[in-house]
Formats: structure tokens, C-alpha cells, sequence
């Protein structure tokens, strides 16, 4: 059995939940509202399914702004200094972590085995953090929209 199947799923709260606001999507851990209120019935196996879908978002936008060039070396400097990250997700979501932590202290990413695509080279990396933020969410908002909006709206008429 891989180690992904025996980890239990935790919640992807942030603590910054703006479903209360009238949001179908959170701003903070970008699960649907539907997904919140019933979190805590979900199976294991519903809850990686979530968890699933929101790492490959994650993973699929910070791709598109870096590399890890050496996963040891993040996974070293992560340790190191104590920055919690999810060791059996992709070493994206441990970049991701480090910006979401650090971005206002951090320069030269080579040394923590990251290297910035060419367009975002001469980013501010709390600026950086915040666009991979709002693509989250834009992406999130775009899957509900998509495969889920119709579906409960149809089911509001019945």
C-alpha cells in the first residue's frame, strides 16, 4: 500500500473560510462550500479525493512559475527550519510552502533547490505567493463552476 494511502487526509483549513460570506468556493483552502459542512462525515478515501484535487491544482500552477531542481535540497532546508510541509505531497506543494511561509525572506531560490521561470525571474516572491494564490482560487472557482453549479442548482428546482 503506498504511504499517500496510509497518511490520514487532515483538513485543508486555513482558518480563513469565506464559504460564511455566501463563497462556493473558499478563499482560503479552496474546497467548495458543500465540502466544508460535510467534511467531517467524508471517508478517508472521499476526503483524498478533495485532497487530491486541490494538490493537483497547486502543483499544476506552481509548475508554471518554477522548477525544483533538487527536492533534497528543499526537503533539507524545510526540515531545518522547521516549516511544516506534507511530505508524501509533490515537492511543488513544499515550494509552495516555503513561499507561503517565507516569500518576504527569501532571495536566491538556488539554494533551496528552486529555480523561477524566466518570466518571473525579477518577481517579488510575496507577489509571486499571492498570484499562485489567486490562480488557486480561479481555478477552484472555474472546476465548481464547471461540475458543480448546474448540478446543485438543478437540484434546487426539483
Amino acid at each position: 500500500m503506498s504511504k499517500e494511502l496510509t497518511v490520514r487526509v487532515k483538513t485543508p483549513c486555513i482558518g480563513v473560510c469565506s464559504t460564511g460570506i455566501g463563497d462556493s468556493v473558499c478563499r482560503g483552502c479552496k474546497r467548495f462550500a458543500h465540502e466544508i459542512i460535510h467534511w467531517n462525515s467524508y471517508t478517508q478515501a472521499e476526503k483524498r479525493i478533495i485532497d487530491q484535487r486541490l494538490e493537483h491544482f497547486l502543483v499544476q500552477i506552481v509548475e508554471s512559475k518554477l522548477r525544483v531542481t533538487s527536492p533534497q535540497r528543499l526537503q533539507l532546508f524545510l526540515d531545518r527550519q522547521r516549516v511544516p510541509y506534507p511530505a508524501h505531497k509533490s515537492p511543488y506543494i513544499w515550494a509552495y510552502e516555503l513561499l507561503r511561509v517565507g516569500a518576504s525572506q527569501l532571495s536566491d531560490l538556488s539554494q533551496y533547490g528552486l529555480e523561477l521561470d524566466a518570466q518571473y525571474r525579477h518577481a517579488d516572491l510575496r507577489d509571486l505567493r499571492m498570484d499562485i494564490d489567486a490562480e488557486f482560487y480561479i481555478l477552484s472557482e472555474a472546476y465548481y463552476q464547471r461540475y458543480f453549479q448546474f448540478d446543485l442548482l438543478a437540484s434546487d428546482d426539483v
